[in-house]
């Protein structure tokens, strides 16, 4: 499977997010994007998206903010502790996206992405013990939310 992933501010590309999913089989795409210019970071993520026509963007973070603002079509999304209030102008996403959130993030709050959630019908799933979700369980659940056709299975 294709995915585009976004990586977070002040994150470089081949992180340990999409490292793990290129170890699972998928072809990741991975672009650096700019720290301190989110219209340029939202162009960047265009582009790829538009180049290659992921079947799934995954946005962590600053990406998730990024991959909110992008028109990714039919493109499944899963955000990773999305900073959507932070940067950019989007407010809600589709409800058949997945967000996942720890409860004990220090950068970004829980009760962001429960709005999110609840104002996009969107799932949101409680995982992880900090903002890197990094550990093995957030780390499956990211996996699993680009794998399975029918999001709504992974609860």
């Amino acid at each position: 499977m294709q995915i585009l992933f976004l990586h977070g501010w002040q994150s470089i590309p081949g992180g340990v997010k999409p490292s793990y999913l290129i170890q699972h089989g998928h072809n990741v795409i991975n672009p650096k994007l700019p720290n301190d210019d989110f219209d340029e970071a939202t162009r960047i993520a265009q582009k790829e998206f538009d180049e290659h026509q992921p079947e799934v963007v995954v946005g962590s973070s600053r990406g998730g903010a990024v991959a909110m603002n992008i028109n990714c079509g039919d493109a499944k999304l899963v955000l990773l502790c999305p900073a959507w209030k932070n940067w950019g102008t989007a407010k809600t996403v589709r409800s058949s996206t997945v967000i996942l959130h720890s409860k004990n993030d220090e950068v970004i709050p829980f009760d962001d992405s429960e709005e999110l959630a609840k104002n996009s019908g969107a799932m949101l799933i409680e995982i992880g013990t900090d903002h890197r979700l990094a550990d093995p369980e957030p780390l499956q659940a990211m996996l699993k939310a680009c794998s399975i056709s029918t999001v709504r299975q992974i609860a």
